[in-house]
């Protein structure tokens, strides 16, 4: 379907594609300065100057995409398209493809120092703390980077969510390499989560049944001598395979929330504000209660280890402002904190509860949704 577009000696195309592909295109293209149509067109002159076959683009969920190529390059698409036995619209997803594939995401991280280490915690539960990791480390792989998301939630619940199997209590798991009680390495237990653009660049470590033993075991251990280095022990080995590892904490103020805090401090020799801790909170009083408790248990840290801990920045998750009075004060009481920031106000829709439902990453789900937005807001906040 073409219709001329004179001005540019161009005609439109109109194809079926998947969110998810529209939406990477689109960032890739802003973070590389380049029209979309100027993009489309390099991948098609590449598709079509390489004849060996390409993995196919799942093209689920196609809705409609338009853009402008030269004129006489869409037939000319449309033959090789033929002669290949490929239908158009798997084309020019083919193109797009391999035009993302070759034309990388410039924010990628310098790992002088391993890893960047995002903290996702609170003490209070039902803030949001598993959609919050999970939504910015899908956004951070859709930016082009390499994540790996940690289930640290003896509850499993991001595990569940993305539709896997929590360890059982004789599997090896991430409480047994921090205790010095499993064999093997612990990439062996990542798990590729493959929906999307996510493909090759994000995994998750998934959560254990074990683990609700662990403040109890980290008490005791001899595996480590000071029990705060167990997750990073544990995990030293993965951090040169990412940019980022995400971590999803438990709603608790013990020894393994300690390592968590302890993981994100700010290393010798990394910039400040590189890595740290995210808060998920709520716009009503518990959750400033909650956060007065990490916050006094992220400084007696800080205080007996001599690190720094960089608190990032609230979330406010769950906002509806049509609540009235005690949202919109408590919004604006997280907001005149100041240091840290509010980073995101996450609004309350029904995108992430039908993705939960339907065990599918939101960004993947619903990747044009407010919610999506707002976790792509985060990301674009950490990598800048």
């Amino acid at each position: 379907m073409t219709a001329p577009y004179a001005p540019e000696e161009r005609e439109k195309v109109v194809a079926k594609l998947p969110a998810s592909l529209r939406q990477e295109l689109k960032v890739r293209a802003a973070e590389l300065g380049v029209d979309i149509k100027d993009a489309v067109t390099e991948g098609v002159h590449a598709w079509r100057a390489d004849s060996a076959p390409r993995p196919t683009v799942d093209t689920s969920g196609a809705s409609s995409f338009s853009t402008y190529l030269p004129a006489g390059l869409y037939g000319e698409l449309k033959s090789d398209c033929k002669k290949r036995g490929v239908p158009f619209n798997q084309g020019i997803a083919q193109s797009i493809r391999l035009w993302l594939d070759t034309h990388r995401s410039p924010r990628r991280v310098p790992r002088t120092t391993g890893a960047r280490r995002l903290v996702i915690g609170n003490q209070k539960g039902g803030v949001g703390k598993t959609a919050i990791a999970a939504g910015v480390a899908q956004s951070l792989a859709e930016l082009g980077h390499r994540v790996c998301l940690i289930d640290f939630d003896p509850q499993g619940h991001l595990t569940v969510q993305l539709g896997n199997q929590m360890f059982g209590i004789e599997d090896p798991s991430l409480a047994k390499h921090m205790l010095g009680e499993a064999k093997g390495e612990l990439r062996e237990l990542l798990v590729p989560i493959e929906e999307g653009v996510f493909g090759g660049r994000l995994f998750l470590l998934p959560a254990c049944k074990d683990a609700f033993l662990l403040d109890a075991k980290l008490a005791t251990t001899r595996h480590v001598r000071v029990k705060e280095t167990a997750l990073e022990k544990a995990l030293e080995q993965l951090e040169q395979d990412f940019d980022f590892i995400v971590v999803d904490c438990p709603p608790s103020l013990g020894y393994s929330m300690d390592t968590a805090l302890y993981y994100s401090r700010t290393r010798e020799g990394e910039e400040p504000g590189t890595s740290g801790v995210y808060v998920p909170v709520l716009a009503e009083d518990s959750s400033a209660d909650a956060y007065d408790m990490l916050s006094d248990q992220i400084q007696d840290l800080i205080d007996d280890l001599d690190v720094e801990v960089a608190l990032l920045g609230f979330v406010v998750n769950m906002y509806d402002g049509r609540k009235g009075y005690i949202a919109t004060s408590s919004l604006n009481s997280w907001k005149e904190i100041g240091d840290p920031p509010v980073v995101a106000v996450i609004p309350e829709l029904k995108e992430q509860r039908e993705a939960v439902r339907l065990k599918q990453p939101l960004l993947y789900y619903a990747p044009e949704s407010e919610q999506s937005e707002a976790m792509r807001e985060i990301a674009r906040r950490i990598v800048v």
